[in-house]
């Protein structure tokens, strides 16, 4: 008698699961390629509000760029540098273990020269000629602070909003709040490129606990920009679609079993697959890009896997529809040699950086897309290991580092935020990690406690309990 129940009321269950996860799923996969979706709880939609930006394209610099020596001019390390940092800097902050032990702290001023430049007046390095040409699209952010002090923390905290692994990323979220303009390219796509470097996970780009749909799909060099997406040597597009709807029928079978919305996913990710066998070649080759693109990100641009080509997918990314693009360049990490890695990182990145924002412009994106530079923290006014004419090295710094904005809705031409003479410590509009991302979905027209998912009994947002939005710097 208790085996009797225990079937039937398995078997009940299961249908309910399926008929609640099949609704569930319409809902979901019929808000493809839609600006405006609904929640799995059915009651809030997004965007809350009218959009300022459609789509964001992040350019991460892992490593952490040192912002003393880019963008937060400060002439009062002339005077001091080669002198012991003063302790009221210091102010009992915990050190890496890789100066913590370190006898002396001596001061390390830039030996770049710096220039303001546009009519706003910001203060760019000689190392970026080609950013400070666009220096009036720009609203610089001097005043991030983050929690965290080492690189893989440093960068999930960055990409996740939370410094353990296992949250969704920021494109995620965009994701699944927003969803796609296009069926035929994903919402989110990730992109890497530099050499060496901290190591970059796929989880930085992964979907957490969100439905796996919305993981970021990573595009990369050489002929097969997607894995597995082109078919096996003597296998026909008509044999993989026929394979495809009869794999389908199976899955739908199980489906109607255990009620499991993954298997939904899975259909709805093997026919994005056999779509971007058409829409990703395309996409990919640039031949048919004007002398003009190449004039504006370099030639380095026509080189699969460079941070030039990486910026120029981008934008055809962005002008197909792809809601998010992350972008990953690595080697900023300056513990010693610093002068000579920060002209090598800025010539990888400075003519496309500067390129992208002119191209966007030029085609008239910019207003609704929106542009980040930015790496995980700062570094530390001091100098680490040994310090010598024209040589130097950074450690890592959390308390204060800048990143900048550009379009989509951000008030242009502005420097937000102020570091103290050593910029060590923010003396001036603080922004916290959680006030950048709340910043970041109010542009996209999202209330950030508003985006929210129950897992394990909790909803979680991409802000977790914090932020605010930073309207100073919204147009």
């Amino acid at each position: 008698m208790n085996s009797l129940f225990a079937k039937n009321y398995l078997n009940s269950r299961r249908r309910f699961l399926a008929h609640s996860a099949a609704g569930l799923g319409g809902v979901t996969f019929s808000a493809l390629g839609q600006t405006r979706r609904e929640t799995i709880d059915g009651i809030t939609s997004f965007p809350n509000f009218t959009p300022k930006a459609k789509r964001v394209i992040y350019l991460h610099q892992s490593g952490g760029p040192p912002q003393m020596d880019l963008f937060d001019y400060k002439p009062h390390l002339d005077k001091v540098h080669g002198q012991e940092t003063p302790q009221s800097v210091f102010n009992g902050q915990r050190l890496t273990g890789m100066s913590a032990g370190q006898a002396s702290f001596p001061v390390a001023r830039s030996i770049f020269n710096f220039q303001q430049h546009g009519r706003s007046g910001a203060w760019i390095s000689e190392v970026l000629p080609h950013l400070a040409e666009v220096v009036d699209d720009i609203t610089f952010i001097k005043s991030l602070y983050t929690e965290a002090i080492n690189h893989d923390p440093a960068i999930t905290f960055l990409q996740t909003g939370f410094q353990i692994a296992g949250r969704p990323s920021i494109g995620a979220w965009a994701s699944y709040g927003l969803g796609s303009e296009n069926e035929n390219l994903p919402a989110f796509v990730a992109m890497l490129s530099g050499n060496g470097g901290q190591p970059l996970y796929d989880r930085l780009w992964g979907p957490g606990f969100l439905p796996s749909k919305h993981q970021g799909v990573r595009f990369r060099s050489g002929k097969d920009p997607v894995l597995y997406l082109n078919n096996p040597s003597g296998f026909s597009s008509g044999l993989r679609r026929h394979t495809l709807d009869d794999i389908a029928l199976l899955n739908r079978e199980r489906l109607a079993e255990v009620g499991d919305p993954e298997i939904e996913t899975r259909i709805a990710q093997y026919e994005m697959a056999f779509r971007m066998q058409t829409s990703v070649p395309e996409l990919t080759d640039v031949s048919n890009e004007p002398d003009l693109t190449f004039h504006l990100y370099g030639d380095a641009a026509k080189k699969p896997g460079t941070y030039a080509y990486n910026a120029l997918m981008a934008r055809r990314l962005v002008e197909r529809g792809t809601r998010f693009v992350q972008l990953y360049h690595r080697g900023w990490d300056t513990h010693g040699g610093l002068p000579g890695q920060l002209k090598a990182r800025a010539r990888d990145t400075d003519q496309a950086t500067a390129g992208l924002i002119k191209d966007l412009k030029l085609r008239g994106l910019l207003e609704d897309t929106l542009v980040i530079w930015g790496g995980e923290f700062g570094r530390t006014v001091y100098c680490q290991g040994d310090l010598a004419p024209g040589k130097y090295g950074r450690d890592h710094h959390p308390r204060c580092f800048t990143v900048w904005m550009a379009g989509g809705g951000i008030k242009p031409g502005i420097t937000y935020g102020e570091t103290d003479d050593y910029s060590y410590n923010v003396v001036k509009d603080p922004v916290s990690v959680h006030d950048f991302h709340a910043t970041i979905m109010h542009l996209l027209g999202v209330d950030h406690e508003k985006l929210t998912y129950k897992f394990q009994g909790r909803h979680y947002r991409l802000t977790d309990v914090h932020g605010h939005v930073v309207k100073d710097l919204l147009a």
